[in-house]
């Protein structure tokens, strides 16, 4: 047997899960993703990841910029689906949409519920030091990743992990649980359980203002605040090089045994100074050039122990 599904979603982590819906043959009669946006230097129009794919799949995409006009809702229930699969589309979803579907809406989400509901659960889970995460299906009601859940699955989070690292894990398993969820609706003995009332926390969008490392805070958090926000957006600094001011991106650290005045470089080994503790470099990104080892930044550039980064 085989479901009529939409897909919605938008970023490279819905991949996978509409790949795998393909696969498990269910037929996928619209996919909806977020409209092309400016990107690049010159802010060409690009495609969602979720479009390209779709679009090489040879599936029809539709790219409302919501659903606020009545023809958007109406078009989406003039599908009769069984059921929508929203992995990471990038928009609350009305009423109208949510009551489309014969079997309703079912969402992947990157996290434990109900800690870390909204929009950057697992960059907000390391940052956090969490040393757990799940994914969890989620049938979707009106709120804010409210929703019962259906199925889980729990993911360590080791201390090396950085938000990319992730990312991968736990788009690959959400994929998994959600062909899982749905083999289990067709059989009918698919049950949604509703969320804890305690132990709410919210993901918010990562700010870029939140991006600039504050080495007055404690090495260890210093060193979650950057595998959280690595690769993208990047946790940085500025430095002095070559008499030029330059932004550098840290995509790995780790706390090292170090002390002194928060922000000096501590040895020409890119250890630096925290709050309490240090962290040693391992991984960075010079602005317009690609990431690099610290033994590599080394070669090309020489910054002394003593050093104030800011």
């Amino acid at each position: 047997m085989s479901l009529d599904l939409v897909f919605m979603g938008t970023p490279d982590f819905s991949v996978p899960v509409l790949d795998a819906l393909i696969a498990a043959g269910h037929r996928v009669v619209a996919v909806y993703s977020q409209p092309p946006r400016p990107a690049g230097r010159g802010l060409t129009e690009a495609k969602s990841p979720v479009q390209r794919r779709a679009e090489t799949l040879g599936l029809p995409v539709k790219t409302p910029k919501n659903f606020k006009s009545e023809s958007d809702p109406a078009e989406f229930a003039a599908l009769n689906a069984d059921a929508a699969v929203v992995v990471a589309y990038g928009l609350l979803l009305p009423r109208a949409v949510l009551a489309a579907p014969r079997f309703g809406c079912f969402n992947v989400h990157a996290s434990k519920l109900p800690r870390w509901r909204g929009a950057a659960p697992i960059q907000r889970a390391i940052m956090a030091g969490d040393t757990t995460t799940a994914v969890n299906i989620m049938q979707m009601d009106e709120g804010l990743d409210t929703g019962p859940v259906c199925l889980g699955r729990d993911v360590s989070i080791t201390p090396e992990m950085t938000a990319g690292k992730l990312h991968d894990v736990l788009s690959s398993l959400g994929a998994e649980l959600m062909v899982e969820a749905l083999a289990k609706l067709e059989a009918g003995t698919l049950q949604a359980n509703p969320q804890p009332v305690e132990g709410i926390t919210y993901a918010a969008k990562i700010d870029k203002r939140e991006t600039r490392i504050d080495f007055a805070l404690p090495a260890h958090t210093v060193a979650n605040h950057i595998r959280g926000l690595s690769p993208y957006p990047g946790a940085w600094f500025e430095a002095n090089l070559g008499n030029k001011v330059e932004r550098i991106k840290i995509l790995r650290a780790s706390p090292a045994s170090g002390k002194g005045e928060p922000g000096v470089l501590l040895d020409g080994a890119l250890m630096i100074a925290c709050g309490d503790g240090a962290i040693r470099i391992t991984e960075l990104q010079r602005a317009g050039k690609q990431p690099m080892t610290a033994d590599e930044f080394l070669r090309g550039a020489r910054p002394e122990p003593g050093m104030r980064l800011a």
